[in-house]
This record gives structure tokens, sequence and C-alpha cells, in this order.
């Protein structure tokens, strides 16, 4: 045998005590059978409640043309214009011609005169170069009347010859010729004054001729047995190979 559910106190809305009875068992069963069916009852209900259908009909392709726009109706005709009746056509007087401009007379300038003629410039003939002067020869010393006498340079002789030079300007110029110098040699064979005494022509060939024989030792003179000074006679010549 179970044991009797001890009575239970409630409290009424005065506050006062109420005493109640417990449910017996077979009363909770029912209770708890009741609870479980509605529970299980809602649930099947909710079940079978459908929800409404969304219906999606089929969309019609769209289509696009294009349309020519008509053409622009051709304008209307203006209305001809209503003619004058007789009586204004004598009224109406023709228009008058154009009349041309009144022509002023225009002073023509006064010519202008002539330009100047221009001077003819005098013709400048360019200043013809004066040739050059031929070189002058140097002009040989008059023999001396008195003094030492000449000899050739083949009775005296030559201790250390003479050595010209030839020009490299006479030499590329083609110049040639032979020139004759007078030798005052003194009594120990050295010469003491040297003249031209004929020209080759040309004053380098010259100078050159003179140079050397400057620069010539010859041998002491001898007249019966005594050492004198004489000229000599001596042809330096140039002449091209």
């Amino acid at each position: 045998m179970s044991n009797p559910t001890p009575p239970t106190a409630s409290i009424s809305a005065e506050g006062k005590h109420q005493s109640t009875e417990p449910l017996s068992p077979v009363a909770k069963r029912v209770l708890l059978a009741s609870v479980i069916f509605f529970h299980v009852g809602a649930g099947y209900a909710l079940t079978l409640i459908e929800p409404a259908r969304l219906v999606v009909g089929d969309v019609a392709p769209m289509e696009v043309s294009f349309v020519n726009p008509a053409p622009p109706a051709p304008p209307e005709p203006e209305p001809p214009e209503p003619e004058p009746p007789p009586e204004l056509e004598s009224m109406i007087q023709p228009p008058m011609p154009d009349l041309p401009p009144p022509e002023f007379p225009v002073e023509a300038p006064p010519p202008k005169p002539p330009p100047p003629k221009p001077k003819p410039r005098p013709v400048q003939h360019p200043p013809t170069p004066p040739s050059p002067a031929p070189p002058a020869p140097q002009q040989a010393a008059p023999a001396p009347q008195t003094g030492p006498k000449t000899v050739t340079a083949a009775q005296v002789g030559y201790l250390t010859r003479p050595a010209p030079i030839y020009p490299m300007r006479a030499r590329r110029a083609g110049y040639q010729g032979t020139a004759t110098v007078r030798v005052l040699v003194d009594a120990s064979g050295r010469p003491s004054q040297v003249v031209l005494q004929k020209s080759s022509g040309h004053a380098d060939l010259d100078e050159s001729a003179l140079s050397a024989l400057r620069a010539a030792r010859f041998r002491p003179f001898l007249d019966a047995g005594v050492a004198q000074a004489v000229w000599v006679i001596c042809p330096i010549g140039f002449a091209l190979q």
C-alpha cells in the first residue's frame, strides 16, 4: 500500500488558510495522459496545415524590335496669294529701277618723277703688280792701276780649296752660272779682300761664291824667293746635274 499523500494547505484571497486534499494516483495519470495527448494532437494538426503555394507562371519572353520612324509628311503648299482686283492694279505703280550711284570726279594723282638714273661707276682696273726687278749684279771693281799684280789661281795654288754651297732657292729655281771673283791674297796666303769681277746672273750664286773664297787659303806667292801680295782670279761655277 502506498503511503497517503499528506494534505496540502493553500491561502485564499482573504488570506485564510484552506486545506486541500491531494490527488489520487489514478487522477495524476489521467491528467498526465491528457496533457500528452493534447500536445500530440496539436503537433499533428500543425502538420496537416499546408502552406500557401506560390504559383509562378511561365513568363513570356520579351521581344524588342526597332521600328523605323515614319517619314515626315510633306509640307503643305502655301496657298497662292490672292490677286489684287483690277482697280488696284492700275493704282499700283511698278517699282522704280535702281539708279546707279552718282559718279564724283576723282582727281588723278600727279605723276611721280622718274627716279634718277644711277651714275655709272668708273671701271676700276686692278693695279698691275710691278714686275720684279732682276737682281742687280754687283759691279766688278776696276782693276787697280798700281799695286799687286794679277795672277791666276793655278799660279798660286790652294792650301784650303773653296767649297761653295749651292743655295736651295737657286737650286729649286734652276739657276746656273759661273761667278768670277778677284781675291787679294796677302804675303801669308790669306784672302784680305774679295771682289766680284763678273756676276753669274744670280745674286744668290754670287754671294755663295764670295763666301766660299773668304774661307779659302792660298799658297803665298813668291817673287824671286820673296812672298808678296797678289790679286788672284778665281772662277766659281754652279751647275745642276
